[in-house]
């Protein structure tokens, strides 16, 4: 079997995969809250985890991969106050949280379908498992990890010793400017609620032994992961963010409920970042996967542009490097349209998955995928391997190419030139052609308008 390796948040290092069944492998994802659309910035990591799980599945392991849906009980603040973000967004438009959830699930499963990201065995809604977390909640209070305040129940920190291990969090640091301590009878300002009650204006309730309330935020993943996967399961993935709180409750449930941590690795994203910036609704520069659709991207040059970069480090996004990535795609797809049955370079295959072996090394795994292209092989052979590493990478390269996308800043030059042209201001015209060229496109006239070709 095909040796792996993966950055283990909990052991702060690198370590062989050892799964605790061999050839079989359980995946638990942390999902989307489903309030507001799903953008590129919330896609990078799913495109991350779908090619690990495609490169699992390809040594030869039977992969059960789980990722919920998180449609109540996550609160606009980590210190357990702050509205329901399913209400806050129903409030926003005028709909009922169910018809916000509904919407939202939509636009979330459109874009993985987008990106090509089908390998998900079991989406699970938070609101589908409440029976599950009151079972759940209820075995961590029997087992002493658990206290009723006027707010609801409350997981006891003070009873994990190892409460800040996963962190590294300095609790005594911990003031009010992150956690506030709402609730005069929680123990400890970080201890966190299991199940929420007195809330008489929250929408969505259900009748628990503590009272008519709602689940908190981190007890729909211990419950509904250990649903589908057991009790200890090989790995957890989310995004770096959820590694201080959410990721860190979910481990205190696990040794509250079964004395033990339920995931033996935990792997993190880094962000993507647009020009520089984290992408939010403040700042305005929300880009949707159905956005570079619109503006004639194939979806899967996003994809491939995701596989350019280390899941760790996390990525920069521009429209100027979507370009590079949609003419790198269709290179690939060209690359993998010749005629004739070839061979598939075994040597090449070996590389690849050891690069991708090593952490999900995906910069190196592509440089090899170049490297090949770029060689000096039979073309036939080039394809026959291209299809057969696209069985992790999922770029789908045995498809029809998309027609190729021509950067805005080209367009917007091509106009200029046709506008000076129209006004026979030639030396103006000339100049503009130079500056397309400069940017590696020659412009071709033709009777009422022009056409743009690569150089």
């Amino acid at each position: 079997m095909q040796k792996v390796f993966f950055y283990n948040t909990a052991t702060r290092k690198k370590e062989e995969f050892k799964p605790i069944e061999e050839g079989k492998v359980g995946i638990y994802s942390c999902g989307p809250t489903v309030y507001w659309n799903q953008h590129i910035g919330h896609m990078y990591c799913y495109v991350q985890w779908d090619t690990l799980v495609r490169f699992l599945r390809y040594i030869g392991n039977d992969v059960n991969w789980v990722m919920n849906v998180t449609d109540v009980g996550h609160l606009t603040s980590d210190a357990d106050t702050g509205d329901d973000k399913m209400e806050k967004g129903a409030k926003r438009e005028g709909l009922t949280v169910w018809e916000v959830a509904k919407k939202y699930e939509e636009q979330f499963r459109e874009s993985l379908k987008l990106l090509n990201i089908k390998g998900i065995n079991t989406i699970c809604r938070a609101t589908e498992h409440v029976e599950e977390q009151i079972e759940l909640a209820g075995k961590i209070e029997k087992n002493g990890f658990a206290y009723l305040t006027k707010t609801g129940l409350v997981f006891d920190t003070g009873k994990f010793a190892d409460y800040a291990k996963f962190a590294n969090l300095k609790l005594e640091e911990m003031d009010s400017g992150n956690r506030v301590e709402v609730d005069e009878e929680k123990k400890k300002p970080w201890d966190f609620l299991l199940w929420v009650i007195n809330q008489p204006e929250h929408i969505m309730r259900w009748l628990s032994p503590w009272g008519e309330g709602f689940p908190g935020w981190h007890i729909e993943c211990t419950a509904m992961s250990t649903k589908y996967l057991g009790e200890t399961f090989d790995i957890h993935t989310g995004g770096i963010e959820h590694i201080g709180v959410h990721h860190t409750n979910e481990i205190a449930q696990g040794y509250g409920a079964f004395g033990h941590q339920t995931a033996n690795y935990w792997i993190h994203n880094a962000w993507l970042t647009y020009e520089g910036a984290k992408m939010s609704k403040s700042l305005g520069n929300i880009v949707l996967v159905s956005d570079l659709v619109e503006k004639n991207y194939d979806p899967l040059a996003m994809r491939y542009l995701i596989l350019t970069s280390s899941y760790g480090k996390g990525m920069d996004f521009t429209f100027q490097l979507l370009d590079v990535a949609q003419t790198s795609l269709n290179k690939l797809i060209k690359a993998a349209q010749v005629e004739g049955e070839g061979k598939v370079l075994s040597e090449v295959v070996e590389m690849f998955v050891n690069k991708v072996g090593d952490d999900l090394s995906m910069p190196e795994a592509m440089a090899v995928v170049w490297k090949m292209v770029k060689g000096d092989y039979e073309p036939r052979d080039i394809k026959a391997t291209l299809l057969e590493l696209d069985k992790i990478l999922g770029l789908d390269l045995g498809r029809e190419i998309v027609k190729e996308i021509i950067p805005e800043e080209v367009e917007a030059l091509g106009k200029q030139r046709f506008e000076a042209k129209m006004a026979k201001n030639w030396a103006e015209a000339d100049k503009l052609r130079d500056e397309i060229r400069e940017k590696g496109y020659i412009i071709e006239d033709k009777e009422g308008g022009y056409n743009f070709k690569k150089i």
